[in-house]
């Protein structure tokens, strides 16, 4: 007998509680795109190979060696994410706008005199203050449309097994049956009463109108303190160290509406924090064989992260006053929910690989190009509070290796800059028949006077996604439950100013 419409699971009781799906945070945590001044946004993010950029802080930082003189960096920026949704043959369009300051940067130059020995010829050092990661989206779907299964038939496939003295710890199907949405199965085929039933069904039969809202908020920043040296005006090598900080929330609401059924409406809102810290390095060089050709490469170690998670979940079931005999009771509002659960893991992303070549054109411009290799199968998660070998497992399983590539052109116009270019990254899910590699097109201009720098950037962004309200197999092993197709456009403009002193 659940003597209670209104649970409160103890918070130390029941690790089970944690959130679901860990590996899509080492993915999410894991990607970083093209960052920096508006300058290098505008060219794709395209950086490997090019110097003398207060982006080479947390870029290539062999590039600071280009310095001659030392130069303050403000950024502004703008982004609007659109999301288009598609379940069931219905669209849903979302916007979310956020403003930021993506990048602060400070350079300080100490290049050797020109009459100086030795094939030291002077560095820099570099401190920058850059946003890498965006998490401020909004999205969902609403269908009118029956759906072809319920969140029900999830809850009595993941109760299989679980003796009744123990369901009520078992994550949302805990709470599933604290509400009544399932129930054990008490006789068996001959009419023989089981003590203890591991196997539970629902009298909720049909299925059910369906929609889900997700709601998430945050961003990760890494501060750069770097230093790149000169050697002779031919070779530019550089160093830095990176200390990443990542704050994300999530809040998904998801509802179920039945129609002549004792159940009227069902909902379920999960809330979740991640906040956390991590280190990494990066190191660098640039060569120039002959004077109008650079070449770059560059080697981003794993970030270690140290995460700390809040989750919390919480479950209505709204009932036409219906009588249950099994166990003696009329069902109206019941509600369930979880204290608040606390975990930390640790976190160790890939690392990153990449090259670059830049072209001069005289002093009319130039073109560039990079290239880098990430392996998203390579992260890996750690923790004494769950057991998150599953999660390791997923990642093996879903990820793989991406080659990612960029290029990107500017022009001089006397004391004007245009600008253009294109990015590619690859597609990061294994044998995937859905295509999730992301493109991006840039484009900018810039004014450079003596001692001062206007420089702007407009960048658009897009991608496709998969999203899974939650899983129902089949009798073939397939995922037969809701899944909403994602069109992503994001539109980022950059602002920065420049000082030269």
């Amino acid at each position: 007998m659940r003597y209670s419409s209104l649970i409160v699971l103890l918070l130390f009781s029941f690790p089970a509680f944690s959130q679901s799906g860990y590996f899509e945070d080492a993915y999410r945590f894991s990607q970083t795109n093209p960052s920096g001044s508006a300058r290098i946004m505008a060219i794709g993010g395209t950086q490997w190979s090019l110097g003398g950029d207060v982006s080479n802080i947390a870029g290539n930082p062999a590039g600071l060696g280009f310095f001659r003189s030392s130069e303050a960096s403000l950024s502004f920026g703008y982004s609007d994410w659109g999301v288009d949704t598609r379940y069931l043959s219905q669209t849903r369009s979302y916007n979310t706008e956020n403003f930021s300051i993506p990048n602060i940067s400070a350079v300080f130059a100490n290049p050797k005199g020109p009459l100086s020995r030795g094939a030291f010829k002077g560095g820099s050092f570099g401190i920058s203050i850059q946003r890498i990661a965006n998490f401020n989206n909004e999205f969902g779907y609403f269908s009118d449309e029956l759906g072809n299964n319920s969140i029900i038939d999830f809850y009595i496939q993941d109760s299989f097994g679980i003796p009744e003295n123990q369901i009520e710890t078992f994550g949302l199907t805990g709470l599933a049956y604290l509400t009544y949405q399932i129930n054990p199965v008490f006789f068996d085929q001959e009419g023989n009463p089981i003590s203890n039933p591991d196997t539970y069904d629902s009298f909720v039969l049909d299925n059910p109108f369906q929609d889900e809202n997700i709601l998430t908020e945050g961003s990760s920043s890494q501060i750069s303190f770097s230093y790149g040296a000169n050697f002779e005006h031919k070779l530019f090598i550089g160093g830095s160290l990176g200390i990443r900080s990542i704050s994300f929330a999530s809040r998904k609401i998801y509802n179920e509406e039945f129609i002549n059924q004792p159940l009227r409406t069902s909902s379920l809102e999960e809330n979740l924090f991640i906040n956390g810290a991590g280190v990494n390095v990066n190191l660098g060089l640039i060569y120039k064989p002959i004077d109008y050709v650079n070449l770059g490469l560059t080697f981003q170690s794993p970030t270690w992260y140290s995460l700390n998670e809040e989750y919390e979940a919480r479950m209505v079931a709204n009932y036409n006053n219906y009588y249950f005999e099994q166990e003696d009771v009329t069902l109206g509002r019941e509600e369930a929910l979880t204290d608040l659960f606390l975990s930390t893991y640790s976190l160790r992303t890939p690392l990153k690989l990449g090259g670059g070549a830049t072209f001069f054109i005289g002093k009319n411009g130039f073109i560039s190009a990079d290239v880098d290799y990430v392996d998203y199968s390579a992260a890996r998660l750690n923790s004494n509070d769950f057991n998150e070998g599953p999660d390791n497992e997923a990642i093996q399983n879903f990820y793989t290796s991406t080659v990612n590539f960029r290029v990107g052109a500017e022009a001089k116009l006397d004391i004007f800059r245009l600008r253009g270019g294109f990015a590619y990254f690859g597609d990061p899910y294994i044998d995937s028949n859905f295509d999730r590699s992301t493109t991006q097109l840039s484009g900018g201009v810039g004014l450079r006077l003596k001692n001062f720098t206007v420089d702007f950037a407009l960048v658009n962004q897009q991608y496709n996604g998969l999203y899974s309200s939650y899983q129902v197999i089949d009798s073939q092993g397939n995922n037969v439950g809701p899944v909403t197709e994602l069109e992503n456009s994001i539109v980022n403009g950059v602002l920065t100013l420049g000082l030269s002193f």
